[in-house]
């Protein structure tokens, strides 16, 4: 709900978005997602986004239509272009290659193209399946683990500034940025700002510039 959320919002705003790789949940909805959104100040205005968003409902998958609380974590990082130099060495590297899995048609590789690079001293793991080109699949998964490097030590020097002491890496589940309630009522708020809309679908549909903009506003209690 959330992806397809984020995908009406770029829509909406003229973004081109990419998804670079997609693993679908056990049983329903998406375990994990990495999507590439590009267009002018697309960062500047989705890192807002970062943090731990809770959604409220009756689940559909609940035979006694009991109210279910659901929580998902958003990581927003930058592109890193070649002038900010991150460097990787090749030992702390572990590639593996596999076959890619999609919905089927022509997006499902039959070779092991997909690439998961793992970076040993952090522990970071990206992955990259959207191309049939190994080579292609890891120079894309290879530029995703530089923004992640990058966005680390952007937060290592702001928190070393700021005395801060949580970082995304370990966000909880009782930090949540934002709540999208369903049920009892319909309701949208951003614990951060306690801007409220209460027209959750309509948030869902991708109207969630009024959010983004009380946040740049410097709204955050």
């Amino acid at each position: 709900m959330l992806l397809r959320m984020y995908e009406r919002w770029c829509e909406r705003n003229n973004y081109k978005y990419e998804i670079l790789d997609q693993l679908d949940g056990e049983e329903a909805g998406i375990k994990r997602v990495t999507v590439l959104v590009k267009g002018i100040n697309a960062y500047g205005y989705l890192k807002c986004e970062r943090g731990v968003h809770r959604l409220v409902r009756i689940s559909p998958f609940d035979s006694n239509k009991r109210r279910h609380t659901s929580f998902a974590s958003v990581e927003v990082t930058p592109e890193v272009d070649d002038s900010i130099n991150i460097d990787i060495k090749e030992q702390d590297l572990r590639i593996d290659v596999y076959r890619s899995t999609g919905a089927g048609g022509q997006g499902v590789n039959t070779t092991d193209s997909a690439v998961r690079i793992t970076h040993l001293p952090t522990g970071i793991v990206v992955t990259c399946q959207n191309e049939r080109s190994q080579l292609k699949n890891k120079e894309l998964a290879m530029k995703v683990l530089k923004a992640k490097l990058f966005a680390l030590e952007e937060e290592k020097k702001n928190k070393e500034k700021a005395n801060l002491i949580d970082n995304q890496s370990d966000i909880n589940f009782g930090s949540q940025i934002r709540s999208y309630v369903m049920h009892p009522y319909s309701m949208v708020k951003d614990h951060r700002t306690n801007y409220e809309k209460g027209d959750v679908y309509k948030v869902m549909d991708g109207y969630i510039d009024e959010f983004i903009e009380e946040y740049l506003k410097g709204g955050a209690k």
